[in-house]
């Protein structure tokens, strides 16, 4: 493809993401039009708890959360919480594992996505309760569990005093077969490997800062140009697939950043992750997935396939980059992905029966 076909398709690209982010603002504005669960929440514990919180501290708003705990457990009437920093070193697995050996009934977890991906890992399969403050530039867990992330004291009461759901963990196992390295992770949104995974070691950290989760787009159409790669995928125990492709994604929900609904009916508790392979090898290829994405065309399109399964196998002849919801998860040549059933418990709000909200909301003041 010419540089100036390249130009073009940037340009284009651009806006049409503009369009999208745009168009997922208005939609954000009045909720999303579905939910992203299949089962009700249950009411929480009653009585005083023992609230342990793990805090990433450089969040801009780590301090209101803070307080904004503080107040709301001295007016309950609880015991004092515990309040655990991540660190550069330890981004929260020996402060959750900490929270759980201090006898946590909740642990409250302040941050952004990579602090509830270590947090979660910690507490899955566990009987303590994972309590969200979204403080991060994507917040994709929270947004799937239609939480408000822009109101820091809406989301401590309810983490403290909120309903409580089952939601499905995935695993992901890496394996580099050239540098020998293997390593197991937990994600609770989308992973993935090929072009997705590029875009997010390559998204600038400062324009995130400024602009927030629009920093991904303008990394997404510089790494448009490109050309695509054999994988084999073999879901279940389906025999493998030969594909060329630009990325792979494994998502156990399907709401993004802006109100985009990426993979219409993705339920967070059905047991099942959607698998969502990308395989544009022009512009206008990468225009008609987007517009599908956007308006939610039911029409197939040979450029973005969609499947179900709950493992997942892919491998590739030279090593790719790889992302966990959101984060840098280094490069792998065989990739194994597994869905956890309900492995979490997390806190919600209550679903949206307005007594059940009634009822609800007077509890928590």
């Amino acid at each position: 493809m010419t540089p100036a076909l390249w130009i073009t398709l940037i340009a284009v690209g651009a806006v049409v993401l503009s369009i999208a982010s745009w168009w997922g603002v208005r939609k954000l504005g009045r909720k999303h039009n579905r939910s992203a669960v299949g089962e009700p929440a249950q009411p929480g514990p009653s009585g005083p708890q023992k609230v342990a919180v793990v805090l990433n501290p450089v969040k801009a708003q780590a301090n209101q959360a803070r307080s904004a705990i503080r107040a709301a457990i001295a007016d309950a009437g609880w015991p004092e919480p515990l309040f655990l920093e991540t660190t550069v070193a330890d981004p929260g697995y020996a402060q959750t594992r900490q929270a759980l050996n201090w006898g946590a009934d909740v642990v409250v977890v302040g941050g952004g996505d990579g602090t509830v991906r270590v947090v979660a890992e910690v507490l899955k399969h566990t009987p303590v309760a994972m309590g969200l403050v979204p403080l991060g530039t994507g917040n994709l867990l929270a947004r799937n569990l239609d939480l408000d992330i822009n109101n820091v004291d809406a989301n401590v009461r309810t983490a403290l005093f909120g309903y409580q759901r089952r939601v499905d963990t995935a695993t992901m196992e890496l394996e580099n077969s050239v540098s020998g390295a293997h390593s197991t992770h937990t994600f609770l949104v989308i992973a993935g490997i090929g072009m997705d995974a590029e875009v997010v070691g390559d998204t600038n950290d400062g324009l995130k800062k400024s602009v927030g989760w629009l920093a991904y787009s303008e990394a997404g159409v510089r790494h448009l140009p490109g050309r695509r790669k054999k994988v084999a995928v073999a879901l279940d125990d389906a025999p493998s697939q030969q594909r060329k492709v630009r990325s792979v994604l494994f998502a156990n929900c399907g709401l993004l950043p802006g109100g985009i609904d990426f993979i219409p009916g993705a339920l967070i508790d059905d047991g099942i992750l959607d698998v969502v392979v990308i395989s544009p090898r022009s512009a206008l290829g990468w225009i008609a997935m987007m517009g599908k994405v956007l308006f939610k065309h039911n029409r197939k399109l040979p450029v973005i396939d969609f499947y179900r399964a709950e493992t997942i196998v892919l491998r590739t002849a030279v090593p790719e980059e790889t992302q966990l919801d959101g984060d840098p998860a280094g490069k792998a040549t065989k990739v194994t992905v597994a869905v956890e059933k309900r492995a979490l418990t997390v806190r919600v709000n209550p679903d949206h029966a307005p007594e059940e909200h009634g009822r609800w909301a007077a509890r928590a003041s």
